[in-house]
């Protein structure tokens, strides 16, 4: 055989072996756990059945924040995976089916998911495929709000074509405040009765503004009239109710929906009905004394005396080093400033937001110096004059990196990363200039880029097929997923493929806001 043969063949695999590292998960395991995993799975499964229990055997789980992906949980909660509520699902999957609910309105505007970058009726797509991979039973979508807008049709029929069942719930005047409207025929009864088989249904949606609650109570309306007894509660993970009003973790939460000026507040019903300070925020006391009358009118009375009863929130009961927790909580907080700088840089935060969570660092008594990387990174760039990059792996290590002819910060730093985790010497060139330099006339003559600079994405796939014949390469590549729980900050914003790749790794990555460059126009 050719031996060029055997050169490419081993360069596909290390390129395919570099796909596997980089997309794939991991458990890596950081320097301090904070919270109890399996007993949360554990405990959290066991409250929702006795939910369903109290309610008669059928019971409507409103489920706020993200099923899938919980990164925000992960990283204020050390020990929370990102994927814990999913499998706490999966535990009840035989008695668990699903209702997706969209707002028909963010279907007709083309709403997207900021996190995702895709369009909330896609997300319902990816939703539902996502469920099924876990084993749980999708039965049906809502389509809340419907006005017969021809794009929200068109969806339904589309929807439809791939055998899911639809629902139509309309808009009702005076909502949420004219109750003897809402719970009555033309108000919730106007509504389609979505059909479920199980006891339990978890009502999920896109994102926030889909009209969850809503739905659950219109089905409860729907129950009632038909004599089937079933009740509600709410799985939001945040606020965490039984921690102090101004804990980090709390304060975090805070920070994560600035952009929705949620607040959190001692719940004065629950204090008042059982003298007991408990957590919760502002929406959801305000619209307490709203669905306390609406239960009463749909079932007889309401089977919660407050906001915190509803809730069936375990997580706070798992915490199993608080310090762990309040530090990880702080260092999210800073994260979130920085992220809302450069979205005020780029046009989508405002000057109050930015205000909010300065309130919130002086409250949790932290600044941005807490975060190692800024300054490492701030001395890099004033000592070369150029954008840089600093990375603190989990074992608190710093490494930076500068910006050369060849490479990008971040791509240079993620080099030196590999470097320290493999120990290797730092002299050692792990790709060779004549490696970069094709890849550099490929996109400045071929592909139109101006930079020549290599990306991520770009340096780490050369790695790979460098690590086809070099051994040290090799085990640079087999670092990568060391890099996980990393904190990272850059001098400029980055583009979006070397955020990408960094979110991939497991990376926390902040940036100054402040562009490369003065032009308009950043991609």
């Amino acid at each position: 055989m050719d031996p060029i043969y055997y050169q490419v063949k081993y360069a596909k695999t290390f390129v395919l072996f570099y796909k596997t590292q980089l997309l794939g998960r991991y458990t890596n395991q950081m320097s301090k756990i904070g919270f109890d995993h399996d007993k949360y799975l554990k405990m959290q499964s066991e409250k929702i059945k006795e939910r369903i229990a109290a309610f008669g055997g059928k019971l409507y789980l409103e489920f706020g924040g993200k099923l899938f992906d919980d990164n925000h949980a992960s990283r204020v909660l050390p020990g929370f995976k990102p994927d814990s509520k999913i499998n706490m699902l999966a535990q009840l999957r035989d008695h668990a089916e699903i209702v997706i609910v969209i707002n028909a309105a963010d279907i007709e505007k083309n709403k997207v998911r900021s996190d995702l970058g895709i369009t909330y009726d896609v997300d319902v797509l990816r939703l539902i495929d996502a469920f099924r991979g876990y084993g749980l039973y999708v039965g049906s979508v809502c389509l809340t709000r419907f006005a017969e807008q021809p794009g929200v049709v068109a969806y339904q029929k589309k929807l439809e074509s791939l055998g899911m069942k639809v629902y139509r719930h309309y808009s009702i005047p005076g909502y949420p405040s004219n109750i003897p409207l809402i719970v009555s025929d033309e108000g919730y009864g106007r509504n389609e009765y979505i059909e479920t088989s199980r006891e339990l249904v978890v009502v999920t949606a896109p994102g926030p503004g889909s009209g969850k609650m809503a739905t659950c109570l219109s089905q409860l309306y729907h129950e009632h009239k038909r004599g089937i007894k079933a009740g509600y509660a709410k799985y939001e993970t945040f606020p965490i109710w039984n921690l102090a009003l101004k804990h980090p973790v709390n304060l975090a939460y805070e920070a994560a929906t600035a952009d929705l000026n949620d607040v959190n507040m001692i719940d004065p019903f629950h204090l008042e009905a059982y003298g007991e300070t408990t957590i919760n925020y502002n929406r959801d006391v305000e619209i307490f004394p709203v669905l306390s009358a609406m239960f009463e009118k749909i079932m007889g009375k309401s089977p919660y005396k407050s906001p915190t009863d509803m809730g069936v929130n375990m997580a706070g009961l798992c915490i199993v080093d608080d310090e762990a927790c309040r530090e990880a909580s702080c260092q999210e907080i800073i994260r979130r400033y920085y992220n809302t700088m450069c979205e005020k840089r780029q046009g989508s935060a405002d000057d109050e937001q930015i205000l909010k969570l300065e309130l919130l660092m002086k409250q949790a008594g932290i600044t941005v110096d807490d975060r190692p990387v800024v300054s490492a990174a701030k001395v890099k760039a004033a000592a070369t004059g150029k954008p840089a990059a600093a990375i603190q792996l989990p074992d608190g290590r710093i490494i930076t990196g500068k910006t050369s002819e060849l490479l990008g910060a971040s791509s240079a730093m993620l080099l030196n990363a590999l470097k320290v985790l493999a120990d290797i010497p730092d002299e050692v060139q792990l790709i060779s200039p004549n490696t970069i330099g094709p890849i550099q006339e490929l996109k400045t003559k071929h592909l139109g880029n101006r930079n020549p600079r290599l990306h991520t994405d770009e340096i780490l796939i050369a790695l790979s097929i460098c690590a086809s014949t070099d051994e040290t390469a090799g085990r640079a590549v087999r670092q990568l997923h060391n890099l996980q729980g990393s904190e990272v900050h850059t001098s400029v914003i980055l583009s979006q493929v070397d955020k990408n790749v960094l979110r991939k790794l497991g990376v926390n990555l902040t940036c100054e806001p402040e562009y490369e460059s003065n032009g308009l126009y950043h991609n």
